[in-house]
């Protein structure tokens, strides 16, 4: 749900008398900064979004036996790492008698490079026409001076607001084989699986107005933290119905005690859970403390929801608990249409085409891709044992390799290929 002005009649007479308006706000200098530069206070009302459909979006399409899939190699050392993920793909496919159908698509720098734009729209034509997008990642320094709008980052923002990629999960679990690759002690982190929900498509992220403009001769950067209650509402039922199917505990994160957006996030979220969700374990913890108990204490952590902006930071910090970004995993999903599946590292472009990428957290995410857009969750837990296997058989990307742990040093290459001859021969109760 995209942000609107509301336009009514009573707004349209106040901008005839904005310095009186202004005045019996009682807004802050810098908010009257910015109504005097816009010349109106609409800028602050937000459209209502009609109201929420009540069931969550987690369904994925009908099983079946062939499926369209758009591969967003991306920047740095996203092609490396989506050619690794393309080979155990297959040899999941070969085993399990199906087809994924997949075509490339541009995005971030190597859109800009090609195409001027960094989510041109034949890249998003072919996403909405495909049952799910595989994403590596993007961005690099060649760009990082290029204008806003001409940034890789602004690609995926348009790409989740495009596509109404609304709910982030992000899980961190913490592998028996990699607890050592943690800076965490032992005892903290041993037994630790979160999963972050996280807003996507709101929050000061993409709240209007904003800019950096003069007053008084000086510049004024502002940006807008807003929610409507109908995004809350179904980013609560995605928690809610998360949750439920973990281990039955929701913690909520917001910055209530100073935020008005925080204070609404925590009303609507406590309305939906508690009727909706009833056998769901509802708490509530300020975002600067929830930072400090996730190194603290993250055991007592299972699901948690929060917005966009501290679920950008909390699920990061989250992901350090496992000792590597390039283990984690994570999905983008809508109302409907496909969802986005991609690892939660970055481009890491000082080391791109050098064969020491981790391919793990991509093939992780596509079997993220399998269980929630596919339909497969058999062939989703095919894949994630895979990944198992390959550690307990002793194989390292650098990343993940520890001075002195017996482990064998391994390229992208050679990991993808270790993951793709486990999935052809692993065995199974069932043949999937």
């Amino acid at each position: 749900i995209s942000w609107g002005l509301r336009r009514t009649t009573e707004t349209q007479e106040q901008e005839t008398t904005t310095n009186k308006t202004i005045s019996t706000m009682k807004l802050p200098f810098a908010t009257v900064a910015v109504l005097a530069l816009t010349g109106s206070s609409a800028g602050f009302a937000p459209f209502a979004p009609s109201s929420p459909r009540a069931p969550t979006p987690l369904k994925a399409v009908s099983k079946k036996g062939s499926y369209q899939i758009t591969l967003l190699p991306g920047d740095g050392i996203g092609p490396e790492i989506m050619t690794a993920c393309k080979e155990v793909l297959g040899a999941l496919t070969k085993r399990c008698g199906f087809e994924l159908q997949m075509t490339d698509a541009l995005i971030g720098g190597a859109a800009i490079d090609e195409k001027g734009d960094p989510f041109p729209d034949e890249s998003l034509e072919q996403c909405m026409k495909s049952d799910s997008v595989l994403l590596s990642c993007i961005g690099g320094y060649k760009w990082d001076s290029n204008p806003r709008e001409l940034r890789p980052e602004t690609g995926l923002l348009k790409m989740r607001k495009s596509m109404g990629l609304f709910a982030n999960l992000r899980p961190a679990k913490v592998l028996p084989q990699l607890i050592d690759a943690s800076t965490l002690k032992r005892e903290v982190v041993e037994g630790v699986d979160v999963m972050v929900v996280r807003e996507l498509t709101g929050d000061v992220y993409f709240g209007t107005p904003k800019g950096i403009d003069i007053v008084d001769g000086k510049r004024v950067g502002y940006n807008n933290m807003i929610y409507s209650e109908g995004e809350i509402e179904r980013i609560a039922r995605v928690a809610g119905d998360v949750a439920s199917k973990r281990g039955g505990k929701l913690c909520s994160v917001d910055k209530a005690n100073v935020l008005d957006v925080s204070q609404l996030w925590r009303d609507v979220v406590t309305d939906i859970i508690t009727k909706e969700f009833p056998d769901v374990d509802l708490s509530h913890m300020y975002v600067d403390n929830a930072a400090m108990q996730l190194i603290r204490w993250p055991k007592q952590f299972d699901t948690i929801v929060t917005g966009n902006i501290f679920g950008d930071i909390l699920s990061d910090e989250a992901s350090m608990l496992v000792g590597s970004l390039g283990m984690l995993p994570s999905a983008s999903i809508g109302e409907s249409g496909p969802g986005v599946f991609e690892p939660c590292h970055g481009s890491a472009p000082d080391i791109a085409g050098q064969d020491k990428a981790n391919p793990l957290a991509l093939i992780l995410s596509a079997a993220m891709m399998l269980k929630y857009d596919l339909d497969r969750p058999e062939e989703a837990d095919l894949l994630e044992r895979a990944v198992e296997s390959v550690l307990d058989e002793g194989l390292r990307t650098a990343d993940i390799k520890q001075e002195g742990d017996g482990c064998k040093l391994v390229g992208c290459i050679e990991m993808g290929k270790a993951v793709a001859d486990i999935v052809s021969t692993i065995d199974v109760a069932v043949e999937v």
